[in-house]
């Protein structure tokens, strides 16, 4: 079961992480597309970004992940105190995640909520399935941004749609497999649809971009609203 994943090398991630804030408690980051959040089990994935960080902020850990093609902010604990506190607004939901995204097509409604329970599915590893009976529940909003026609090199048009994606919970591969779910899967994603532009062999990046990141600071109580713009 666990060749799938264990068999997969990372590719050499040249980005650097960008540090957008930092404190002597946490550090807010912008995770780059294509470096694993934690080093994987297969010693030639040792590269990601608590490898990283480590060697910067000795003793941190990291409090949530982003998937491998994933983009964006994250937050990271400086100390094993304050990772205890911040896990703590996530497992309690207090904490607004938001994505964004293109969609392969245009979406008929402007708004929606996914509401679709997910398993793991040993016959599936590493892919998660959805499924009423054994699935955790799990439940996303999404908001259209704009229905656009990307022309490819070939000169035809690609729809698209530009969305703002807020899971409500957070399991593995939520957002992707619900947009799977409602029929428009995310453009480049290479698990659940949408890994090639039509009419070309290209595979684009995984277009999916967190963010933003609201929370409360474990110490001064503060709340930190953190946005980065999609690159894409």
């Amino acid at each position: 079961m666990s060749t799938i994943f264990d068999t997969f090398i990372a590719p050499l991630c040249h980005d650097k992480i960008e540090i957008l804030y930092q404190d002597e408690h946490l550090v807010l980051i912008n995770k780059p597309t294509g470096l694993l959040s934690l080093s994987g089990k297969n010693p030639q994935n040792i590269d990601s970004v608590h490898h990283r960080l480590v060697q910067i902020f000795p003793g941190c850990t990291l409090v949530h992940r982003l998937d491998f093609g994933t983009s964006g902010l994250m937050v990271i604990a400086r100390n094993k105190a304050i990772n205890a506190a911040l896990c703590q607004q996530f497992s309690q939901r207090t904490v607004t995640k938001v994505y964004s995204a293109l969609l392969c097509g245009h979406l008929a409604d402007n708004e929606g909520v996914i509401d679709a329970a997910i398993a793991k599915d040993p016959a599936l590893f590493p892919l998660m399935s959805i499924c009423a009976i054994h699935g955790k529940p799990a439940r996303s909003r999404y908001r259209v941004i704009e229905r656009l026609n990307h022309e490819q090199e070939d000169q035809t048009l690609l729809p698209v749609t530009r969305v703002e994606l807020t899971p409500e919970t957070g399991r593995t591969h939520q957002l992707r497999i619900h947009c799977q779910q409602l029929g428009h899967p995310i453009l480049g994603c290479d698990l659940y649809g949408g890994r090639l532009l039509p009419g070309t062999g290209q595979t684009p990046r995984l277009m999916l971009h967190a963010s933003e990141l609201h929370f409360v600071h474990p110490i001064n109580q503060e709340k930190i609203t953190a946005h980065h713009a999609s690159p894409f």
